[in-house]
Protein backbone atom coordinates (compact mmCIF):
# COMPACT_ATOMS: atom_id res chain seq x y z
CA UNK A 1 0.00 0.00 0.00
CA UNK A 2 3.04 2.13 0.72
CA UNK A 3 4.30 1.97 -2.39
CA UNK A 4 1.18 2.87 -4.21
CA UNK A 5 0.32 5.78 -2.38
CA UNK A 6 4.56 7.11 -3.07
CA UNK A 7 3.63 5.85 -6.86
CA UNK A 8 0.78 8.60 -6.95
CA UNK A 9 2.32 11.25 -4.86
CA UNK A 10 5.37 10.78 -7.43
CA UNK A 11 3.22 10.61 -10.36
CA UNK A 12 1.33 14.55 -9.14
CA UNK A 13 4.57 15.81 -8.32
CA UNK A 14 5.86 14.80 -12.20
CA UNK A 15 2.71 16.62 -13.31
CA UNK A 16 1.14 13.31 -14.72
CA UNK A 17 -1.75 13.92 -11.88
CA UNK A 18 -3.71 17.18 -11.37
CA UNK A 19 -4.14 17.92 -7.31
CA UNK A 20 -8.15 16.70 -7.87
CA UNK A 21 -6.95 13.48 -9.10
CA UNK A 22 -4.33 12.42 -6.61
CA UNK A 23 -7.09 13.41 -4.09
CA UNK A 24 -10.05 11.52 -5.75
CA UNK A 25 -7.52 8.30 -5.74
CA UNK A 26 -6.05 8.23 -2.36
CA UNK A 27 -10.20 8.92 -1.20
CA UNK A 28 -10.52 5.99 -3.37
CA UNK A 29 -8.12 3.76 -2.06
CA UNK A 30 -9.00 4.24 1.46
CA UNK A 31 -13.17 3.95 1.01
CA UNK A 32 -12.78 0.41 -1.18
CA UNK A 33 -9.13 -0.89 -0.11
CA UNK A 34 -5.73 -1.12 -1.89
CA UNK A 35 -7.02 -3.41 -4.56
CA UNK A 36 -9.17 -0.55 -5.69
CA UNK A 37 -6.24 2.08 -5.21
CA UNK A 38 -3.61 -0.09 -7.65
CA UNK A 39 -6.65 0.75 -10.75
CA UNK A 40 -6.93 4.18 -9.53
CA UNK A 41 -3.32 5.05 -10.01
CA UNK A 42 -4.25 5.66 -14.04
CA UNK A 43 -7.64 7.73 -13.84
CA UNK A 44 -8.92 7.75 -17.56
CA UNK A 45 -6.21 6.17 -18.77
CA UNK A 46 -2.39 7.09 -19.86
CA UNK A 47 -2.42 10.17 -21.37
CA UNK A 48 -1.72 10.79 -25.28
CA UNK A 49 -0.10 14.04 -24.53
CA UNK A 50 3.60 13.65 -25.43
CA UNK A 51 5.81 14.64 -22.60
CA UNK A 52 7.27 17.70 -22.50
CA UNK A 53 10.42 18.41 -24.27
CA UNK A 54 11.93 21.24 -22.81
CA UNK A 55 9.16 23.14 -20.26
CA UNK A 56 9.36 27.05 -19.88
CA UNK A 57 11.47 28.94 -17.54
CA UNK A 58 8.08 30.67 -16.26
CA UNK A 59 4.54 29.84 -15.22
CA UNK A 60 1.19 31.54 -16.19
CA UNK A 61 0.31 34.05 -13.24
CA UNK A 62 -2.26 36.53 -15.02
CA UNK A 63 -4.41 36.99 -17.94
CA UNK A 64 -3.45 40.33 -19.46
CA UNK A 65 -5.78 40.29 -22.17
CA UNK A 66 -8.22 38.88 -24.46
CA UNK A 67 -8.90 40.78 -28.16
CA UNK A 68 -12.12 40.14 -29.54
CA UNK A 69 -12.92 41.52 -32.88
CA UNK A 70 -16.52 42.07 -32.98
CA UNK A 71 -18.98 43.26 -35.78
CA UNK A 72 -20.44 46.72 -33.82
CA UNK A 73 -17.90 47.44 -31.02
CA UNK A 74 -20.47 49.73 -29.36
CA UNK A 75 -23.00 47.42 -29.17
CA UNK A 76 -20.60 44.75 -27.76
CA UNK A 77 -18.88 46.45 -25.06
CA UNK A 78 -22.13 48.01 -23.55
CA UNK A 79 -23.69 44.24 -23.41
CA UNK A 80 -20.61 42.99 -21.46
CA UNK A 81 -20.63 45.88 -19.73
CA UNK A 82 -24.59 45.48 -18.13
CA UNK A 83 -23.81 41.99 -18.06
CA UNK A 84 -20.61 40.86 -16.77
CA UNK A 85 -20.26 44.10 -14.97
CA UNK A 86 -16.67 45.10 -17.28
CA UNK A 87 -15.13 48.43 -16.65
CA UNK A 88 -14.47 50.88 -19.57
CA UNK A 89 -11.10 51.75 -19.26
CA UNK A 90 -10.90 53.61 -22.49
CA UNK A 91 -13.34 53.88 -25.75
CA UNK A 92 -11.27 55.68 -28.56
CA UNK A 93 -14.61 56.68 -29.85
CA UNK A 94 -14.49 54.88 -33.37
CA UNK A 95 -13.29 51.12 -33.03
CA UNK A 96 -12.50 49.64 -29.95
CA UNK A 97 -12.79 49.86 -26.53
CA UNK A 98 -10.62 48.55 -23.33
CA UNK A 99 -12.09 47.04 -20.75
CA UNK A 100 -11.26 45.93 -16.98
CA UNK A 101 -12.78 42.36 -16.21
CA UNK A 102 -12.69 41.83 -12.41
CA UNK A 103 -9.37 41.30 -11.41
CA UNK A 104 -8.48 38.78 -13.65
CA UNK A 105 -7.21 41.03 -16.98
CA UNK A 106 -8.83 43.28 -19.56
CA UNK A 107 -10.40 42.92 -22.72
CA UNK A 108 -10.26 44.71 -25.68
CA UNK A 109 -14.00 45.02 -27.90
CA UNK A 110 -12.85 46.12 -31.28
CA UNK A 111 -14.39 46.30 -34.74
CA UNK A 112 -13.59 43.50 -37.45
CA UNK A 113 -13.95 45.52 -40.19
CA UNK A 114 -10.49 46.94 -41.70
CA UNK A 115 -9.05 45.44 -38.16
CA UNK A 116 -7.56 42.46 -40.74
CA UNK A 117 -4.96 42.83 -43.52
CA UNK A 118 -6.58 40.71 -46.62
CA UNK A 119 -2.78 41.25 -48.04
CA UNK A 120 -1.11 40.03 -45.20
CA UNK A 121 -3.38 37.17 -44.90
CA UNK A 122 -2.81 35.35 -47.70
CA UNK A 123 0.64 34.72 -46.82
CA UNK A 124 -0.72 33.30 -43.49
CA UNK A 125 -1.82 29.66 -42.81
CA UNK A 126 -5.42 28.12 -42.52
CA UNK A 127 -7.19 28.21 -39.32
CA UNK A 128 -7.28 25.02 -38.34
CA UNK A 129 -8.56 25.77 -35.25
CA UNK A 130 -11.25 28.23 -33.32
CA UNK A 131 -11.65 29.52 -29.84
CA UNK A 132 -14.89 26.71 -28.98
CA UNK A 133 -16.44 29.49 -25.97
CA UNK A 134 -14.86 31.35 -22.92
CA UNK A 135 -16.31 30.68 -19.49
CA UNK A 136 -15.87 33.33 -16.97
CA UNK A 137 -16.49 32.67 -13.28
CA UNK A 138 -18.94 35.20 -11.60
CA UNK A 139 -20.33 36.29 -7.90
CA UNK A 140 -22.88 35.99 -6.71
CA UNK A 141 -24.01 32.85 -7.85
CA UNK A 142 -27.26 31.49 -7.25
CA UNK A 143 -28.51 29.42 -10.20
CA UNK A 144 -32.14 29.77 -10.17
CA UNK A 145 -31.37 34.10 -10.11
CA UNK A 146 -28.60 33.59 -12.70
CA UNK A 147 -30.89 31.57 -14.89
CA UNK A 148 -33.43 34.30 -14.80
CA UNK A 149 -31.77 36.98 -14.90
CA UNK A 150 -30.15 35.39 -18.70
CA UNK A 151 -34.04 35.37 -19.31
CA UNK A 152 -35.01 38.49 -18.44
CA UNK A 153 -32.08 39.55 -20.94
CA UNK A 154 -33.50 37.51 -23.95
CA UNK A 155 -30.31 35.17 -23.73
CA UNK A 156 -31.63 31.52 -23.78
CA UNK A 157 -29.53 30.07 -21.33
CA UNK A 158 -28.23 26.41 -21.81
CA UNK A 159 -27.97 25.09 -18.47
CA UNK A 160 -24.19 22.47 -18.24
CA UNK A 161 -23.85 21.62 -14.80
CA UNK A 162 -21.49 18.73 -13.75
CA UNK A 163 -21.85 18.32 -9.72
CA UNK A 164 -20.91 21.33 -7.78
CA UNK A 165 -20.15 23.23 -10.93
CA UNK A 166 -22.93 25.15 -12.14
CA UNK A 167 -22.84 27.22 -15.43
CA UNK A 168 -24.66 28.73 -18.49
CA UNK A 169 -24.20 28.71 -22.02
CA UNK A 170 -25.65 31.59 -24.20
CA UNK A 171 -24.87 33.82 -27.35
CA UNK A 172 -23.44 37.35 -26.75
CA UNK A 173 -24.48 39.98 -29.81
CA UNK A 174 -22.02 38.10 -32.50
CA UNK A 175 -23.44 35.05 -31.74
CA UNK A 176 -20.09 33.78 -29.81
CA UNK A 177 -20.83 31.14 -27.30
CA UNK A 178 -19.93 32.66 -23.60
CA UNK A 179 -20.72 30.65 -20.12
CA UNK A 180 -20.95 32.14 -17.08
CA UNK A 181 -19.89 29.83 -14.25
CA UNK A 182 -19.70 29.57 -10.09
CA UNK A 183 -16.08 29.15 -10.70
CA UNK A 184 -13.98 31.36 -9.41
CA UNK A 185 -11.18 30.16 -7.97
CA UNK A 186 -8.01 28.21 -9.18
CA UNK A 187 -7.62 26.08 -5.70
CA UNK A 188 -11.42 24.05 -7.18
CA UNK A 189 -10.09 22.90 -10.35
Amino acid sequence: MEQIISGLLQAFEAGKLTRRQLIQALAFGVTAGPVALVAAQKPGGQSSIPPPHAPGPWKTVWLDHVSYAVSDYRRSTAFYRDLMGWEIVHDDGQKQCSMKTGNVGGIIIRNRAGFLDAEADKNLPAITGVVDHICWGVQPWDTANVKAELEKRGLSPQPDMNGKFQSFHFSDPDGWDLQISNQTDASKL
